[in-house]
């Protein structure tokens, strides 16, 4: 056995590991064909979110017209999932690829049942619920896939540029929400049936990829001490996270009136900015490392989140505007997430755990995404909409704290895969 060297940069400041490979083998040149079609997938899954995510919402207040108490608590059987998702995965003997295909075929199984075998609301909560389990199952795969596509242990690079095409394809998504509603006149169904389409080409994508078995895939419960910053990552992340997909669009369109091309332009807006930011901040993970990070995320939505809060109060007539901006800076900052992966794999002492810690993070964030909203729609109810963001903003300063306590040390080498 030999090693390579790798330099790169840890809390801004350079360290050497070596990482393994094999005598006499030398890595294929990228991109290869594993790495193609997990960008695929990528595409697929991207395309897939534009048309869903930018119709769902106006979507239940067009065809249900449901309260905004009734939104939030709406929310709980849509992240039971993500919480049960580190129990459910457990019952697969599948490596990643191979689950996150199964996955992602749920998730179109998911769309074509609000589609077309939902006669009722109570259904719609169901089918709703089927694609659910499909896309958080898939969560923690994404992640792990593709460090394990990293042979140089740059996995903050790898993740960006599956970011990058991820939100290239939510470009494409947003042009077709408008070429379908505002062109076609599509309904919603079609248009599920459509995402639908690119859910199960991403499945294929994922299916035809070679299982990568390398340590890191293997089933079992995990939950140490030594993670206890991850897990607390997850838990404001999770809160974070739900205040913005639930209650973020829903200020626009209840109090603001916004059809779905709104969303779909300010989607493309944030995406066409993620097409080159995203592979910047995957590469600036690696430079500076995760504690930075985390503190200008912690920042950053800070702002925001009051700008949500106070924008009517201080800027009167162009509040709207202000809704915007926020909202869009909002989304791209959402895949800050990438650094929560990375950070992990930097301080995991066992290979083995990546995987099933990495589903424990999913399952924990969405405990908290199960009782946000309904906590939220209870504020929005007897307080207005302002009080939610103002939580959320404290919800941010405690991401500041534990951002600002973080200190990455490695016990094991970080170990790539060959062939990436």
């Amino acid at each position: 056995m030999r090693t390579r060297k790798m330099l790169g940069r840890r809390n801004g400041k350079e360290y050497l590991d070596h990482l393994p490979a094999e005598a006499g083998t030398t890595a294929p040149k990228w991109p290869h064909q594993d790495f193609l079609l997990f960008l695929s997938a990528a595409a697929g899954l991207g395309i897939m979110s534009g048309i869903y995510d930018n119709t769902f919402n106006n979507y239940l207040a067009d065809l249900y017209h449901i309260s905004e108490q009734a939104r939030g608590f709406l929310e709980f059987p849509r992240e039971l999932p993500g919480f049960l998702v580190v129990f459910f995965s457990g019952l697969f003997f599948l490596p990643g690829e191979r689950l996150g295909g199964l996955a992602v075929a749920t998730a179109g199984l998911g769309l074509v049942g609000q589609a077309l075998l939902a006669p009722s609301y109570g259904w719609v909560v169901l089918w709703m619920t089927v694609y659910s389990w499909g896309i958080h199952i898939f969560l923690p795969l994404q992640s792990d896939i593709g460090m394990k596509l990293s042979a140089d242990g740059r996995f903050g690079r790898r993740l960006g540029q599956y970011q990058g095409v991820n939100t290239a394809a939510v470009i494409a998504g947003c042009l077709l929400v408008w070429y379908l509603f505002a062109g076609l006149k599509w309904s919603y169904s079609r248009s599920f049936l459509f995402a639908a389409v690119f859910a199960f080409a991403a499945a294929v994508s994922l299916l035809l990829m070679r299982p990568r078995r390398d340590g890191t895939q293997k089933t079992r419960f995990v939950l140490k001490r030594r993670y206890t910053r991850f897990y607390l990552l997850n838990i404001l992340w999770g809160a974070r996270k739900q205040i913005f997909l639930t209650f973020a669009p829903w200020v626009l369109v209840k109090i603001y009136k916004q059809p779905p091309t709104t969303f779909a332009t300010l989607i493309l807006v944030a995406s066409v900015a993620g097409v080159i930011l995203q592979p910047m901040l995957g590469r600036a993970i690696d430079r500076f490392g995760e504690r930075t990070i985390f503190l200008w995320e912690g920042w950053s939505i800070i702002g925001i989140y009051l700008g949500y809060a106070l924008a009517g109060r201080i800027f009167g007539g162009r509040a709207l505007y202000v809704l915007f901006l926020c909202y869009t800076i909002d989304r791209f900052l959402m895949t800050v997430s990438m650094a929560r992966a990375t950070y992990l794999r930097k301080i995991v002492e066992d290979p083995a755990d990546l995987t099933p810690t990495l589903s424990m993070g999913v399952s924990i964030d969405h405990f908290v995404s199960m009782t946000i909203p309904s906590l939220g729609g209870l504020l929005w109810t007897y307080f207005g909409y302002p009080a939610v963001f103002l939580a959320g903003a404290a919800i941010a300063v405690g991401n500041l704290a534990v951002a600002w306590r973080l200190r990455i040390t490695r016990t094991e080498p970080v170990k790539g895969v060959p062939g990436a």
